[in-house]
């Protein structure tokens, strides 16, 4: 088992970054041992049952599959990378502790990420059979400024909840003390990590020149002391239309908890800023303030954790080569292309770096 204290963010910082976590490159006889192995669990949760094994459709770094029993049909998540990441554990505590605060997440029947049964880590899910939100969204059937609203509620409520340390938790403690520990001692310990090694990425892959990421790492140190936290709250660290579920005009449940974290209230409204549109930002400010008040400073930490969040996100795109993909591809739009998104990904940066050098107090993107 290896734990994530190396790691800012798990899609880009992983040993085996870039590495795709799906049935690509798995040989016929990998698949129907996994298949075969996830049905022997399945019967010794459920008992003896005919069960059907089909696709299950995700989009993210898991392989996915849908089990259906005589009485029900599950979600299934495996993690299959080489290193042996058990973080499965800690996102199903999270989802249980989440949905205590009136936030809908589906339901875990089962989690095991100790490999000694199977190769694998899983979770078997409740099944919610609703789209994604960004389907709805694609289709132009969504009205997001009023679901924003929405989002932004939760997003408060879920950060009433107040873990110990800051950044991934650890699975250990998790398991030997029952509670949410972050694997750092400071805020900035967590924000820092592999700073650097980012920005030097995107400036060798031409996303940044060497000017502009002298300019945001000078702007950053000048407004790092926005970073000392006494006390984190749940973040969930990868918010956005594809990770909720939902009707055209209802959220049925927030998905996807794996990079969750201990920290900064503003960290997950600033990753709406990632991909949408003021009026969006602004609706789920809204949102949020009818629940609790915005943090205090709350500008300058929006604008930080939205620089430090497109930096991550620039370094997984480049990466992953999302900036050669289609319209298809669930980041990018209707109609558009990956170079389109290379240039909306390029603004976004450069738009969180003018914001906190130049203290705006507006969603100025």
């Amino acid at each position: 088992m290896s734990n994530r204290k190396a790691i800012y963010y798990w899609k880009c910082d992983r040993p085996s970054a870039f590495r795709t976590l799906t049935n690509d490159g798995l040989s016929a006889n990998d698949i129907q041992l996994i298949e075969t192995t996830l049905k022997q669990q399945l019967q010794k949760k459920f008992g003896t049952q005919t069960i059907a094994l089909e696709a299950g459709g995700g989009q993210g770094n898991h392989l996915t599959y849908l089990a259906r029993l005589a009485d029900a049909t599950y979600f299934l998540r495996l993690e299959n990378g080489p290193e042996g990441d058990d973080y499965m554990e800690v996102e199903a505590r999270v989802l249980d502790r989440v949905r205590a605060t009136g936030v809908p997440t589906p339901r875990v029947f089962a989690v095991d990420a100790s490999r000694l049964e199977v190769p694998y880590s899983y979770q078997f899910l409740e099944y919610r059979n609703y789209p994604d939100l960004n389907h709805w969204h694609k289709a132009g059937k969504l009205d997001l400024p009023a679901l924003a609203a929405t989002i932004g509620k939760n997003v408060a409520k879920w950060q009433t909840i107040l873990p110990d340390g800051f950044g991934p938790f650890d699975p250990g403690v998790l398991r030997r003390d029952n509670k949410l520990q972050g694997l750092h001692s400071t805020y900035p310990d967590y924000f820092f990590l592999n700073w650097e090694k980012h920005l030097h990425f995107l400036t060798e892959n031409g996303i940044l020149s060497p000017e502009e990421t002298w300019q945001i790492q000078a702007t950053v140190s000048e407004n790092s002391h926005f970073l000392q936290l006494e006390q984190g709250c749940l973040v969930h660290k990868d918010l956005a239309l594809w990770n909720i579920l939902g009707e055209e005009d209802e959220i049925k449940a927030f998905i996807d908890w794996d990079d969750t974290i201990s920290g900064d209230p503003t960290d997950d409204l600033s990753l709406l800023a990632c991909f949408y549109a003021p009026d969006v930002l602004y609706a789920a400010l809204r949102g949020y303030e009818s629940y609790r008040p915005l943090p205090e400073n709350f500008y300058p930490r929006f604008w930080l954790h939205l620089l430090r969040n497109m930096v991550v996100k620039a370094v997984i795109r480049v990466g992953g080569g999302y900036f050669k993909k289609k319209a298809d591809f669930f980041l990018i739009g209707s109609g558009a292309s990956g170079s389109s998104l290379e240039e909306l990904t390029q603004r976004r940066i450069r738009a969180a770096w003018r914001g906190l050098q130049q203290k705006k107090e507006c969603m100025d993107l």
